[in-house]
């Protein structure tokens, strides 16, 4: 069993609460114990969420169709490499 070494406190309306405590007992858990099963779900969930960019097959299919495709140099861009090279927007000191 981990120890536990740092406290998470919060407010809550009494309606919230009584929910809260309602649903703990429920799954015959401590209200500590249901709030930090809850919120510790929700984070997992969050940064999944944030994590990871979810498309369609037929998207994602294209997408790596392109990718496989030979490299189509644009001049406009190889133009403003070549002029950074002799003309740097930035001096070095």
């Amino acid at each position: 069993m981990t120890s536990r070494t740092e406290r998470i406190e919060i407010r809550a309306e009494p309606d919230r609460a009584e929910r809260i405590r309602f649903a703990s007992s429920l799954l015959h858990t401590s209200v500590s114990g249901f709030m930090m099963d809850a919120a510790s779900e929700k984070a997992e969930q969050i940064i999944a969420d944030t994590s990871y960019t979810m498309v369609p097959h037929d998207y994602f299919d294209a997408l790596l169709a392109a990718l496989d495709q030979p490299v189509q140099p644009i001049g406009t861009l190889q133009a403003a490499a070549a002029r950074v090279v002799t003309e740097p927007a930035f001096k070095q000191a």
